[in-house]
C-alpha cells in the first residue's frame, strides 16, 4: 500500500491495531516495564524534579499502555486517569491497577471536559502522533490554568554513529513486528524523528509557557542496563531521548 493511498483515519487504525497486537508482551520488553527498585527510584527523580510535590493532584496519564507510568505516578500520591487507545492494553492495566480509572479514547482527541486535569504525562506517545499541533492544542484545552504537561520521548529515526557503526558489524533483519512499526513510523507527522527543539516549538505555538528540555536520563539507562544487554544499553545511551516540562499560562490569552 503506498503513502497516498493512506488516510489519517487509516493511520490511526494501524496505530490502535499495533499496539493492541503488542500488548500481551508489553511489559516483557525493557523499558516499557518499569522494575522495581533502581529504576523506580530514576523515574521517580525525573518526574519529581519537573512536576515537584503530587499532593493528590489530578493527573491524567496518555497513552497509558499497561499501566506503567500510571503505576508510578499513583505511587507517587497523584489521583491517577490513565487514557488509551488499545482495549487489551486497558485491559492489562486495570487489572494491574484496579484503583485507577482508565478510558478508551484516542489521545489526541480525548473527549475529557476543559480545565479537568492538573498534570498530563506522556512517555513515548509524542513520537507516534499524527497532528501534534491539535494534540497540544487538545492537552492544553484539558489542563487547569498553571498546569503542568510532562513529555518524555526521543527521535527513534536518526542514527547516531555508533548505531551505524554497530548496524554494519551486527545487522540484524527486521522481523514482521520490526516491519509494521517502520511502516507506520514513516507515516507519522515525526517521521523524520520526534527532536526535543521541533517539539517545544509546536508546544509554544500551541500557547504553553516555558518548555523546558531535559536530557538529563542517565539514572534511569544505568538502572535499564542489566535488563537490557550492553548492545542495547550502549544503544540507548546514544539516542536523542528526553523530557520536556511545559505550563498552561495562568492567563488566557
Amino acid at each position: 500500500m503506498t503513502l497516498a493511498s493512506h488516510t489519517n483515519r487509516d493511520l490511526r487504525d494501524d496505530i490502535r491495531d499495533y499496539w493492541s497486537d503488542r500488548a500481551a508482551t508489553f511489559d516483557n520488553d525493557p523499558g516499557h516495564k518499569i522494575s522495581d527498585g533502581s529504576e523506580m527510584v530514576a523515574w521517580r527523580a525525573l518526574f519529581r524534579r519537573h512536576l515537584g510535590e503530587a499532593n493528590g493532584r489530578r493527573l491524567l496519564d496518555l497513552a497509558s499502555g499497561t499501566g506503567e507510568i500510571a503505576r508510578l505516578c499513583q505511587g507517587m500520591g497523584f489521583t491517577v486517569t490513565g487514557l488509551d487507545w488499545a482495549e487489551p492494553m486497558l485491559d492489562r492495566a486495570r487489572a494491574k491497577l484496579p484503583g485507577v480509572t482508565f478510558l478508551q479514547a484516542d489521545a489526541e482527541r480525548t473527549m475529557l471536559p476543559d480545565n479537568s486535569m492538573d498534570v498530563i504525562v506522556t512517555r513515548h506517545l509524542v513520537w507516534t502522533l499524527v497532528d501534534p499541533a491539535a494534540a497540544f492544542a487538545e492537552w492544553k484545552r484539558v489542563l487547569v490554568p498553571g498546569g503542568q504537561l510532562l513529555i518524555v520521548d526521543g527521535d527513534f529515526v536518526t542514527k547516531s554513529w555508533l548505531a551505524r557503526l554497530m548496524g554494519r558489524i551486527m545487522p540484524t533483519n527486521p522481523h514482521g513486528e520490526m516491519s509494521r512499526h517502520q511502516d507506520i513510523l514513516s507515516r507519522v507527522h515525526f517521521s523524520q524523528g520526534a527532536r526535543a527543539g521541533e517539539v517545544s516549538a509546536l508546544l509554544t505555538e500551541a500557547g504553553f509557557e516555558t518548555a523546558r528540555v531535559d536530557t538529563r536520563l542517565e539514572a534511569i539507562h544505568r538502572a535499564q542496563a542489566s535488563q537490557l544487554g550492553w548492545r542495547k544499553s550502549l544503544l540507548r545511551r546514544s539516542e536523542h531521548r528526553y523530557a520536556i516540562c511545559a505550563l498552561k499560562p495562568l492567563r488566557a490569552e
